[in-house]
């Protein structure tokens, strides 16, 4: 039982972590500083992507099944077993990265906007 839910809560937590990376930075349009932990987390998501980093989530997502005696993750991971093929068609794979980074750098973008805007704002008053 303990193993079932050290796979299930690995699963939730990486599913938290791929929302995080994709719309996280919307958080520092309220909370500023909220950009680095996002700055980590997507520099880190770009190093999965990228160079092929492995998650440990996945490791502990796998091994938690395994010792369950439920099946592991397939060697692709967890976006190739959860969501290609599943939430999005295999074929936009590409799009769906590019969607993601697009996300990312307008969110970015925005908090740089608000940013300035906050300190043009205070050296008028």
């Amino acid at each position: 039982m303990v193993y079932r839910v050290i796979g299930e809560g690995a699963m939730v937590l990486h599913l938290a972590f791929l929302v995080y990376v994709a719309l996280g930075g919307l958080l520092a349009w309220r909370w500023p500083r909220a950009i680095w932990p996002h700055l980590a987390c997507a520099l880190y998501g770009l190093g999965i992507t990228v160079i092929g980093w492995t998650c440990p989530l996945t490791h502990v997502e796998d091994w938690g099944r395994r010792n369950a005696g439920q099946a592991g993750l397939p060697p692709e991971g967890f976006i190739a077993h959860y969501l290609t093929g599943v939430v999005y068609p295999a074929e936009h794979l590409i799009t769906i990265q590019l969607l993601v980074a697009l996300s990312v750098a307008l969110s970015w973008a925005g908090t740089l906007y608000l940013y300035r805007q906050r300190k043009r704002a205070e050296n008028t008053a």
